[in-house]
């Protein structure tokens, strides 16, 4: 981990060829799955496709952000963290807005095209994840980079799960449910985010 549980001098990161490339994938994958899911969540009448559309496209702003500073020193990659950190929990707040704004609507979604799109989801986001696996364990923006992906894999699922609920039940609260799980999702990773990013900013101003 980069000088974050020690007392070494600041110092600029290396930039990691493998990392950028990885980040490249995944931020080419994410605009992609937006756009797939934006559509469909609308053609589908579905929060938690809709709100899984804002956050492939929230986690390609932020490889994007992440490839710009790989080559910065700690502080500014944690100054970013941090602001990524506060977007994650927002989009947490926002997803709920959605939320309420569907049960008012009291439309149920279409099952059929959750599921399919769901599946592809999944698939996209798995591969995001495996492929950054190796560096969950960095600084606070690889981190957070990490997260990203482990939260959208799950959130994937659990859409799966909501489709099938709808398919079932004919009602709209299997969609409801998942997105407010996704919320939370988007809520904790942002505070354990923020937590770090302004440890190490604390402790690279201290030396």
């Amino acid at each position: 981990m980069a000088c974050s549980s020690c007392s070494c001098a600041p110092a600029p990161q290396k930039p990691n060829s493998k990392f950028r490339t990885v980040l490249w994938i995944a931020l080419l994958i994410n605009l992609a799955m937006f756009v797939v899911e934006l559509i469909g969540g609308a053609y589908a009448h579905s929060s938690s496709l809709w709100a899984d559309s804002l956050d492939f496209f929230g986690d390609a702003v932020n490889y994007g952000i992440s490839l710009a500073v790989l080559g910065a020193s700690l502080y500014w990659r944690a100054t970013v963290a941090l602001l990524k950190g506060m977007t994650m929990a927002l989009f947490g707040l926002v997803v709920i807005g959605k939320v309420i704004y569907a049960y008012a609507l009291g439309i149920p979604p279409e099952a059929m095209t959750m599921g399919v799109i769901g599946v592809i989801a999944l698939l996209a986001n798995v591969v995001c994840a495996v492929i950054l696996y190796a560096f969950r364990e960095g600084d606070s923006n690889m981190q957070s980079v990490w997260l990203c992906s482990r939260n959208d894999a799950i959130g994937n699922v659990a859409v799966i799960f909501a489709a099938i609920g709808v398919f079932g039940t004919g009602s709209l609260w299997p969609d409801i449910i998942v997105a407010g799980i996704m919320a939370t999702l988007g809520m904790t990773a942002g505070y354990q985010v923020v937590s770090k990013a302004l440890s190490e900013r604390r402790l690279q101003l201290e030396n």
